[in-house]
């Protein structure tokens, strides 16, 4: 394994995002639509939060005996994608190295970094990533 491999070689560069407009209830449909668990928060571009399955489930009973939330979620109509997103999510950009983000991902509680270049979202890097990519090293 090259130890200065950059991420921008793994990341995910199609990025699914929100905007604050978005409702709770159409992330946690977007998210299990497209087999995702992170999803960064946009407005012009810009990344300006970062929302997972996990925060939903946190406030909801999503998946409680393999229901899905619906958009009657009581918490939901109480909520907005503000009140729940990390602002200002820990971010890497194109030219991290692989190395590097493992090696923060195992040290921390999360499981995904948006990348970003000069304030602009380029992609998004997660432990799924990494996954596949030292599977196919063995």
């Amino acid at each position: 394994m090259k130890k200065s491999k950059p991420i921008s070689s793994i990341m995910t560069t199609e990025v699914i995002t929100l905007s604050l407009k978005d409702t709770l209830y159409s992330a946690e449909k977007r998210m299990k639509n497209h087999h995702i668990r992170h999803m960064p928060v946009v407005e012009n571009e810009k990344l300006i939060g970062l929302i997972s399955l996990s925060d939903l489930q946190r406030v909801s009973f999503i998946d409680a005996y393999g229901k899905e939330g619906t958009e009657d979620t009581p918490i939901y109509n109480m909520l907005d994608i503000k009140d729940l997103m990390i602002k200002k999510p820990l971010t890497a950009n194109p030219k991290t190295t692989i190395l590097e983000v493992s090696k923060l991902l195992a040290s921390k509680e999360f499981h995904s970094l948006p990348v970003v270049e000069q304030d602009k979202l380029v992609g998004i890097i997660t432990t799924t990533d990494l996954l596949h990519y030292f599977i196919e090293l063995c």
